[in-house]
């Protein structure tokens, strides 16, 4: 028990430093998506750093992390259940003066991750180019402005997200997500996006 314990926490410490190369590398990108030859983004205006986007993403991604990695330290089948109450309470929080803020994927977990019509064009071109999953702008109505980024699978996500699932892990995600898409995905393949909706006017 001791020595699996031992296995599990190495796994989450691994877990967290890919996640952290994996921002610094979306950040990058960011950066690249959005600024043309002339430093400026698709609306004209001078674009001096990553997108506004992303950083309106950043607190969501990091406080979910902080959550699933505790809840992965009481085990996978716990983490399912923290995942299910928290993620939606911190997009919710976070989803305040004209902004809105989410995730979605291709195949749901949880119905209500539903995405606006717009991210769903992003997410399918993901899905059509498997190399390409750098994070995109893209120019909305009424003077708003959304973000993309990819969510791509990390060793640790099989636990609850891959093909051979621990028996209590399964029962735990039938019992609270029935009509659940979202297994059977090795590592390094598209599980969804994170997205936001903004504003350009503030």
């Amino acid at each position: 028990m001791r020595a699996r314990n031992l296995i599990f926490l190495t796994t989450l410490m691994f877990w967290a430093l890919a996640s952290a190369a994996e921002e610094s590398r979306n950040a990058g990108l960011s950066r690249q998506a959005c600024v043309g030859c002339h430093g400026e983004d698709d609306t004209g205006r001078a674009q001096t750093g990553p997108p506004r986007g992303a950083a309106l993403l950043a607190p969501m991604k990091t406080e979910l992390k902080q959550a699933l990695m505790a809840g992965m330290q009481k085990g996978p089948s716990h983490a399912i259940s923290v995942c299910k109450v928290q993620a939606p309470t911190i997009a919710d929080s976070l989803s305040v003066g004209g902004v809105k803020i989410g995730r979605t994927s291709h195949r749901l977990r949880n119905p209500a991750n539903r995405a606006p019509e717009w991210v769903n064009v992003v997410l399918q071109a993901y899905l059509d180019e498997e190399k390409d999953h750098a994070p995109q702008v893209v120019s909305l109505a009424n003077d708003r402005e959304g973000y993309v980024e990819p969510i791509m699978i990390q060793p640790i996500c099989l636990a609850c997200h891959g093909r051979n699932l621990a028996a209590d892990v399964a029962t735990q995600i039938n019992t609270l997500y029935p009509e659940d898409e979202a297994t059977g995905f090795e590592v390094d393949e598209l599980r969804g996006v994170y997205w936001v909706e903004y504003s350009l006017a503030e």
